[in-house]
């Protein structure tokens, strides 16, 4: 079964059923899962990543943690889709914590992709394009607290490392964080 990206957008396919199929062992729901929002995951990883190998890489270890985890996903505790999202944005945090990874570019490399992370979560709301709602709830927020997630979501830094970029304590960065995403929660409920 093909789906554009027309018809993934719409959300015609219930990825909470496909995870439950998954669980079962039904390896059909997993390449449905792929087809849906693999280009979707590849584009996230690469923004990460800034390398299409590492980020094709990513993608692949997040399929297979999601076949393999499955079983773990509650419906009750929030989006299939973000519990998916969740998975690749944990691989590719750990991809980029591996420094072995990084040892083949040289310095100035390394420097543009902490850069354009870094520009990437300061344009984190324009990129939502007419996702209004989420546009709307991420202007609510304190300054502080919404540029805090879009790195940690959009740019794909740690706690500590927001914390570094905003000169704060890493207590005062996971509070705005923990805070602004219960905002949003409330805000898009």
């Amino acid at each position: 079964m093909k789906t554009s990206a027309a018809t993934a957008t719409e959300e015609p396919v219930d990825l909470a059923d496909a995870l439950t199929r998954c669980a079962r062992g039904e390896q059909q729901a997993l390449r449905l899962i792929l087809e849906v929002e693999g280009g979707r995951m590849l584009g996230i990883a690469q923004r990460m990543l800034q390398r299409r190998d590492l980020a094709e890489e990513a993608v692949q270890d997040s399929m297979v943690q999601i076949w393999r985890k499955a079983h773990q996903f509650r419906a009750g505790d929030g989006s299939a889709r973000g519990w998916i999202f969740a998975i690749l944005r944990n691989r590719c945090l750990n991809i980029l914590r591996d420094g072995r990874r990084l040892d083949s570019l040289p310095p100035e490399a390394l420097t543009a992709m902490q850069d354009a992370r870094r520009e990437a979560a300061g344009t984190g709301l324009d990129a939502l394009g007419d996702r209004v709602a989420l546009k709307d709830c991420l202007a609510g927020l304190e300054p502080p607290a919404r540029r805090a997630i879009l790195l940690a979501y959009v740019g794909g830094f740690s706690h500590g490392e927001i914390a570094a970029i905003q000169s704060v304590p890493l207590g005062t960065c996971k509070s705005w964080i923990r805070r602004g995403l219960d905002l949003l929660r409330r805000c898009l409920s």
